[in-house]
């Protein structure tokens, strides 16, 4: 058989296509911080305000995601990979030189330099997968940011639990792996990622619908494992074992469709040559008769300009209109637009106040009285994988079906926020399970849907750059929301403790910060109401375009 593939050939799209999600898999290492945030805050004796501004550094990283947006217009996807790899590999490495004892600890201002950079490295993975992939299927930008995001939301809980299962949640142990496995992954993914021409035919648009709809099934199979696993209870070294074996089976199981294209090309290869060399009454040539151009067609496509020789030539001056919602926009031109700065604040309205909670769930869970946070951290991953994916492919439904404005489902993710803040702040028992899952799927939902109603707002070609100054939100919010609200007012209630770091217990301890982010939440619920009155236009035109592509389709 034959293996050398093309990457313009389905067999090479679609490996490239498996490889971005084994890369988001392992690319969501930004949202780990609680399972060793509290080793750090011992081993350097902080108090809840430096750990929080340490998370803070560890998101201002995905402000220096213009960079990788800029790159991602001049590099190639494989360099903007490898960048981000090896980025991670330092920042995650001497972490984990830190927290395992091989070095002393650094000072403050260094373990931010390098948290910063763990948290840059990402936005050069995120960058190279959703610019390309989001391009190489434009036509089902929702199913893609759905299962490429989600694939990121489960990177958590895929971490946590192998962690867990394998190494018993040792923090060092966590940070190796969140050092060497994205570098490996992203090594690997510079052989078969590349951007290629989109479908052109309706045939390729439903065989794309059937394969993303196997990789939802699969992603599904994978969280529901991942959380059976985390609520069944303490677990053996040998059936923890078999758990992480049948985990990465899963996890390499959507290479499946690559390897059935490849068969399938393989048997029809074979049946073509079997043909040919079975009949010899072949008078036909194989490979078709060319179309000749007749010396009249060629002189109906050739422009003749004649000049006369003392003529002078007109000038025409073409004045240049801004482009509307709907085309492609150069950042420049998109900030200048009100629509760009709704869907700035009431993104930092949701990822700031997620971001929050991911970021405090150790001592939120010690200040409730749990010894162990890991749960909570998988469950929020788990729940947020279902929040993007669901609400990727659902939202893109409703827009093929009724052109429902994309932003709409984020009005309804900041409602179901703010009510999970709520419960939170009440601290009744089990609040932390209902507050972790709620917060996950809206975080999710917020992430999927603004990703691709950025880029059906203000186009594609200078997509990267745009997406990377939409993401500014998280940095922003992580510094807003968590190194400021959650910091102080955690700090004002705690006590010091003899090492000279400080700690708190009780629901009052985070009560006060879950009531001014659920007031956020109401706030973005209003912003995301406006932009869908606005966008209704734009989605209502998407919609006629699609069905009249599809009613062509069924005529032809």
């Amino acid at each position: 058989m034959n293996f050398v593939f093309s990457y313009n050939s389905p067999v090479g799209k679609w490996l490239g296509f498996v490889s971005a999600v084994w890369v988001q898999a392992i690319s969501g290492n930004n949202y780990t911080f609680s399972n060793y945030s509290d080793a750090l805050k011992t081993l350097m004796a902080l108090t809840q305000l430096q750990l929080n501004n340490l998370s803070v550094a560890k998101d201002i990283g995905k402000a220096f995601g213009i960079l990788a947006g800029l790159a991602s217009d001049r590099l190639s996807t494989p360099v903007i990979l490898l960048i981000g790899g090896i980025e991670g590999f330092i920042g995650y490495g001497v972490q984990w030189l830190v927290v395992s004892g091989t070095i002393k600890p650094l000072p403050y201002w260094v373990m931010c330099i390098f948290l910063c950079m763990g948290g840059n490295s990402t936005t050069w993975m995120n960058t190279a997968i959703l610019v390309t992939c989001i391009r190489n299927f434009r036509k089902n930008r929702g199913p893609v940011t759905g299962i490429l995001k989600g694939y990121v939301g489960l990177s958590t809980a895929i971490f946590t639990d192998i962690c867990s299962a394998l190494f018993s949640s040792d923090p060092s142990t966590f940070l190796l792996l969140l050092a060497v496995v994205p570098f490996a992954v992203c090594l690997m993914a510079i052989f078969f990622l590349r951007e290629i021409p989109p479908s052109s035919t309706s045939t390729e648009e439903k065989e794309e619908v059937k394969y993303f709809g196997v990789i939802n099934i699969i992603a599904v199979i994978i969280a529901v494992y991942l959380l059976v696993f985390d609520i069944s209870g303490s677990h053996g070294k040998v059936f923890s074992q078999i758990f992480a074996a049948i985990l990465l089976v899963l996890l390499a199981s959507p290479l499946f469709i690559p390897i059935h294209l490849m068969v399938k090309n393989f048997i029809r290869e074979n049946s073509v040559n079997l043909d040919v060399e079975g009949n010899n009454n072949i008078t036909e040539p194989l490979l078709g008769v060319e179309e000749t151009v007749t010396t009249d067609e060629v002189e109906k496509k050739e422009v003749v300009v004649v000049e006369e020789e003392n003529a002078v030539p007109a000038v025409v001056v073409v004045e240049k209109r801004p482009p509307v919602i709907g085309e492609d926009h150069t950042i420049f031109e998109a900030i200048r637009t009100l629509d760009f700065w709704i869907l700035f604040v009431s993104f930092l309205c949701g990822v700031g106040t997620g971001l929050t909670v991911m970021n405090n769930l150790g001592q939120m869970g010690l200040a409730l009285g749990f010894v162990d946070v890991s749960i909570f951290v998988s469950l929020t991953s788990i729940w947020g994988f279902f929040g993007r994916i669901i609400s990727g492919s659902v939202s893109e439904y409703f827009i093929k079906k009724a052109a429902v404005p994309r932003p709409i489902w984020n009005a309804a993710s900041q409602i179901l926020m703010a009510v999970g803040y709520i419960c939170l702040a009440m601290a009744m028992p089990g609040s932390l399970y209902i507050g972790s899952v709620v917060v996950g799927i809206c975080y999710g939902v917020r992430l999927a849907i603004s990703v691709p109603t950025a880029s059906e707002l203000f186009g594609l070609k200078y997509y990267g750059l745009i997406y990377n100054v939409l993401i500014l939100n998280l940095p922003l919010g992580s510094f807003l929301f968590s190194g400021l609200l959650a910091g102080l007012l955690y700090d004002a209630q705690a006590t010091t403790t003899a090492d000279g770091g400080n700690t708190c217990v009780g629901a009052h301890c985070y009560r006060l910060v879950f009531i001014v982010m659920s007031i956020a939440c109401i706030v973005g619920f209003g912003l995301d109401i406006l932009l869908s009155i606005r966008t209704k236009n734009l989605y209502a035109k998407i919609y006629a375009s699609r069905k009249g592509k599809k009613t062509s389709a069924v005529l032809s």
